[in-house]
């Protein structure tokens, strides 16, 4: 699983649903971009995509029982990583801090 696979994932472990767009907006992901990444996951039985009837533009996103097992796995992922980075949780909170201060500057 890429990156942005696993940060597709942990937003829908978080929200149980969302519609494309709103994942795009909050990945700040374009739909070119997300779109054949949300199809490799649906291929991997992760996720299901499904058309709105209320809106048949928008698409659907939601976790299959595959998706849901998944985040038993992923648990120790965070944990993993902080080992692979030689910073204190102070620094690791500062630096959060100032990528979410730029992101912010970026996209507002």
């Amino acid at each position: 699983m890429t990156y942005t696979q696993y940060l597709v994932m942990m937003l829908l472990w978080e929200n149980g649903e969302m519609t494309e767009g709103d994942l795009g907006k909050k990945l700040h992901l374009d739909s070119g971009t997300l779109a054949p990444l949300l199809k490799r996951l649906e291929k991997q039985g992760f996720i299901n995509r499904s058309r709105l009837e209320s809106n048949e533009r928008k698409l659907l996103l939601t976790l299959t029982k595959e998706g849901e097992r998944l985040k038993e796995k992923a648990m120790s992922v965070p944990e993993e990583m902080n080992g692979c980075i030689p910073l204190s949780e102070k620094e690791l909170g500062i630096l959060k801090g100032l990528l979410n201060k730029a992101l912010l500057k970026m996209t507002g």
